[in-house]
């Protein structure tokens, strides 16, 4: 946004610019302006503002989120004693690499002889939890704030974690039991952050801000998985839990100090910053304090965010939970190898996502696109585009190179749906995108529940063939939730959440 410029964005595009009606819009899209009040102050810049230190606090919160939640993706590898996997059988396994330390690592830390069964189980337990407070969340984020929510949400989490390895000790169905508590604890966070920013960020910084505390998810990723093949490695699998959940503890104490729900309740932000954000968000939030359920329910651009992020996160927790058995089954990665290359794909999602949201912002700015146009663009490079790599890495065989290039493409490419469909509950309605968040996170939470499960089923042979599958029926969901989204999205305020 252009220091001093009037941010109202009324009529059409300027000349020249595309209207993108090909993606469906109705022709009064391009006249709704995207702020219904214009702002009586400047803007004023994100730079060391107190929205920018939120979404770099959020940033580490979700940065703690993900790392908690994939670690075991992991440690799973290190606590399973070899005896009781089954190794490729099949003509297509893979050969163990020339350079690989997998013959000369010897785990340590106590082992467990869990079938495939009780894997696929430990390792999607988490999602029972999460889906059961997702709409809760959304809904006490809207009414009370999500600082505290959020807050004590990643706190439990924590604790939970550091109780892991004695939990393994006990058995397999105390380590289940746990990660169901745990998802309860997580279920809280997505709609507890989307409920704050639809209080604080400015609708022509949406992309930026939001992609950048959301990027913390994927850092986490990046980072957790590489350092716990090294924990795993060098100490045990049991400090994996320890290092994370104490990292966890730690950043609640900062969110807790630092943190606001508004900004009108936040102790250090300036006069012009806290003016600025109240005039621009001016009429995109409801006056009644209730939830028009009915009407909410019966939104076709809410479905279209709903079965975007249901067949999103198919691909998404699949290669979440299974990447490193994946790498370790058909690719033949050791220990240290597969935690650093199963984080690589979430290194480039994690860059991707941040640059797209600047670029995101931009073009709506400038009024290149609507914003309905940027949310379709965005969703369709950032499914349609992982399914087809993910489908190309089914075909490529033994080649470890381009197996592990096309699996980062995939999900470096899923990083633009941040800023489509992923984002588009604070467009459509800001007041209730809390709620909104717990209702479509909720339908998207199922593909982490069932899908591992599933894939574990469908590779019982552990053979590329069989991968091959759970590639394509990730591929045809991701296709089929863009084109469901690209016909039924909208990017305005819709009537529902301003006018009841």
């Amino acid at each position: 946004m252009e220091t001093g410029a009037d941010v109202r964005v009324t009529g059409r595009p300027r000349s020249g610019s595309c209207k993108m009606e090909r993606f469906g819009e109705e022709e009064e899209e391009d006249r709704q302006p995207l702020l219904s009040g214009e702002p009586r102050t400047k803007a004023v810049s994100a730079c060391c503002s107190s929205r920018f230190v939120l979404a770099i606090l959020a940033f580490w919160g979700f940065f703690v989120v993900y790392a908690l939640r994939v670690n075991l993706s992991v440690a799973m590898v290190a606590m399973l004693d070899n005896a009781t996997v089954p190794k490729n059988g099949s003509v297509e396994a893979c050969p163990p690499h020339s350079n690989s330390t997998q013959h000369n690592y010897m785990k340590k830390g106590k082992v467990y002889n869990w079938d495939s069964d009780i894997q696929g189980w430990i390792l999607s337990a988490f999602f029972f939890g999460y889906i059961v407070t997702q709409i809760p969340g959304g809904y006490l984020a809207g009414r009370f704030g999500g600082k505290l929510l959020l807050g004590f949400g990643i706190l439990g989490t924590s604790c939970l974690t550091l109780l892991t390895p004695p939990a393994a000790s006990l058995s397999a169905y105390c380590v289940i039991v746990l990660r169901v508590i745990e998802g309860l604890g997580e279920g809280v966070t997505f709609p507890a952050m989307h409920a704050m920013w639809a209080k604080w960020a400015p609708p022509l910084e949406r992309s930026t801000l939001v992609s950048l505390s959301y990027a913390g998810a994927q850092f986490g990723t990046v980072v957790s998985l590489p350092l716990s093949g090294i924990i795993c490695y060098y100490l045990d699998w049991s400090y994996v839990f320890y290092i994370f959940g104490a990292f966890g503890v730690a950043w609640c104490l900062l969110w807790f100090l630092l943190a606001s729900d508004t900004p009108e309740t936040h102790k250090t932000i300036s006069t012009a910053e806290r003016d600025y954000i109240i005039s621009s968000l001016r009429g995109q939030h409801a006056v009644m304090n209730y939830v028009p359920w009915g009407s909410l329910w019966k939104s076709l651009p809410l479905w279209a965010i709903i079965v975007a992020h249901f067949c999103y996160n198919w691909t998404f927790y699949t290669l979440l939970t299974l990447l490193p058995t994946y790498m370790e089954e058909i690719l033949q990665f050791d220990i240290q190898e597969n935690g650093f290359l199963s984080a690589l794909p979430y290194l480039f999602c994690w860059m991707v996502m941040i640059s797209v949201g600047l670029i995101a912002d931009y073009l709506i700015k400038k009024r290149h696109f609507t914003t309905s146009a940027v949310r379709k663009m965005y969703t369709i490079i950032g499914m349609i585009g992982p399914a087809i790599f993910l489908v190309a890495a089914g075909y490529i065989g033994c080649n470890y190179i381009v197996a592990v290039l096309f699996l980062t493409i995939s999900s470096a490419l899923g990083g633009f749906s941040m800023s489509g469909f992923n984002i588009n509950h604070l467009d459509i309605a800001p007041s209730y995108a809390g709620i909104l968040l717990g209702i479509t996170n909720t339908f998207a939470t199922i593909p982490g529940m069932v899908g591992p499960v599933i894939a574990k089923a469908l590779t019982f042979d552990h053979t590329i063939a069989q991968w091959r599958t759970v590639f394509y029926i990730a591929a045809a969901l991701d296709i089929f939730g863009a084109v469901f989204f690209t016909i039924f999205g909208k990017g305005v305020v819709q009537s529902w959440a301003v006018n009841h």
